[in-house]
């Protein structure tokens, strides 16, 4: 019997007392009745439990999913979507003019083509590696003397004691170890980027979320989503319409998913973070809300910083992405986590960021899921403000910190190319293996050069809106 992950109401329930718990939701009674009637905690690591529940059980799973839904939280109001800032709020107060001149088109066109590429290759160095454990990634690099992180995983001279304790993540084997690598395969790290493309290209930035809907209808083959995406689509071919369709049965709402969407939106709106925020938030909300919407506007605003005119650095770009998220909500607070925690490692170093994860560790794993978006969140901005910025740096720590190594890995590498400004900057090594060739299942993409999407990223930074559309449903 097939098995459909991330969807099972019996799988769900668990999620979501997790998530009940840690937003200060009281549902200690509803987890007593889930326990008594012989309920599961939620897997943690695979989309599924290996067996369904019988009737009665699935049927008591989806009237506490609804009951849980109904318990309120004490941090809604911490953790409110914020207003809105004006789009010139982080441009030069002196004036429109900006302080810097702003780079040739041929420039452009480079830094664009490095964050494409960045995004690529940090995903592709994650693949192997996600749903192992942190322990896991440690003994494997240390095995194959790749310890600090600083190159492609491999299978070549591993300890076959570590393999068999820690086996590589089996549908990314074949394509994402150092001997394996022939191109960028598919991954949703880029499809949903792809997704994005598409979606300037052809409404413009005044697209609705119901537009990113109908895309996701006509060009995203559902077994492509997962987690909070996943559910979203459910709910979509169910009858539901934004923003229910985020809310509704939903545990993964304030997972990683829509953090790992938002980046052309950054790439669009240089020197611009909180245009970028408000069309990433506008994308996210179709499947998640409060700290998984607050993780796609502080990506984007990072990237429209970085991707502005003048010089800046990751730590600039972080300080203002934070001022587009509450300051009080727990995505900030984990933000601030890891930056504050990188900088207090006294070494610099790539082994001294051991230490750092650990911190981090300490502070998330007991109590979140590896794909929720708080501990991945602190990870991000740890990696890149240890290290600076520098590409390789960013990159080999973010998936050496363990948790969703992949979707780290890519939005690390986005940053930390842009900021590098070109694609020779980022190195042969990390570059040459993925032949300027990418594999998705999106549009007529399959098979697209980095260099080419460059292209049309640039474009569609001065898209215009297309008129609106007759209304149409969903």
């Amino acid at each position: 019997m097939t098995r459909l992950t991330w969807v099972q109401p019996e799988d769900l329930v668990g999620h979501e007392l997790r998530q009940a718990a840690l937003d200060g939701r009281d549902a200690t009674e509803i987890g007593r009745r889930w326990a008594a009637a012989g309920g599961h905690p939620a897997p943690e690591r695979a989309g599924a439990s290996p067996h369904p529940a019988p009737p009665r059980l699935r049927a008591l799973a989806e009237e506490l999913l609804d009951a849980l839904a109904d318990l309120p939280s004490p941090l809604t109001a911490a953790e409110a979507a914020p207003a809105p800032l004006r789009e010139d709020a982080d441009r030069d107060p002196a004036g429109d003019t900006p302080p810097h001149p702003r780079p040739a088109p041929n420039t452009e066109h480079d830094r664009l083509h490095a964050a494409w590429l960045g995004r690529a290759i940090g995903c592709l160095l994650g693949k192997p590696v996600e749903k192992v454990s942190l322990d896991g990634i440690r003994a494997i690099a240390r095995s194959t003397g790749n310890w600090p992180l600083r190159t492609w995983f491999t299978a070549r001279g591993l300890d076959a004691a570590v393999a068999t304790a820690h086996p590589w993540n089996r549908r990314s084997r074949s394509t994402s170890l150092a001997e394996n690598i022939d191109g960028m395969p598919e991954d949703d790290d880029l499809d949903y980027p792809l997704l994005n493309l598409l979606l300037l290209r052809g409404r413009g930035d005044g697209f609705t979320t119901d537009d990113v809907a109908r895309l996701w209808l006509d060009e995203l083959p559902a077994g492509r989503t997962f987690t909070a995406e996943r559910v979203a689509y459910r709910n979509l071919l169910a009858g539901l319409e934004p923003p229910l369709t985020a809310t509704y049965r939903n545990p993964f709402r304030e997972w990683i998913g829509a953090q790992i969407r938002a980046d052309v939106f950054g790439w669009t709106n240089p020197g611009n973070p909180a245009r970028a925020a408000e069309l990433a938030r506008r994308d996210a909300v179709l499947s998640h809300t409060g700290n998984g919407v607050h993780g796609a506007a502080f990506v984007a605003a990072a990237l429209a910083h970085a991707a502005g005119p003048g010089p800046t650095t990751v730590h600039e770009a972080l300080a203002a992405a934070l001022r587009h998220v509450p300051p009080n909500s727990r995505y900030a607070q984990a933000v601030r986590l890891g930056v504050d925690t990188a900088r207090a490692e006294p070494t610099g170093t790539a082994s001294g960021f051991e230490r750092v994860v650990d911190v981090l560790h300490a502070r998330y794993a007991p109590d979140h899921h590896w794909v929720h978006v708080l501990p991945n969140a602190a990870l991000v901005a740890a990696a890149l403000t240890h290290a600076d910025g520098d590409f390789q740096g960013s990159i080999c720590r973010a998936v050496s910190g363990g948790w969703d190594t992949d979707s780290n890995g890519a939005t690390v590498g986005s940053i930390a190319g842009l900021l590098a400004g070109r694609p020779e900057a980022i190195g042969e090594r990390w570059s040459a293996p993925l032949k300027n060739r990418l594999t998705t299942s999106v549009g007529d993409f399959d098979g697209i050069g980095f260099d080419e999407l460059a292209r049309l990223t640039l474009e569609a930074r001065t898209a215009r809106p297309a008129a609106p559309p007759a209304r149409r449903h969903l």
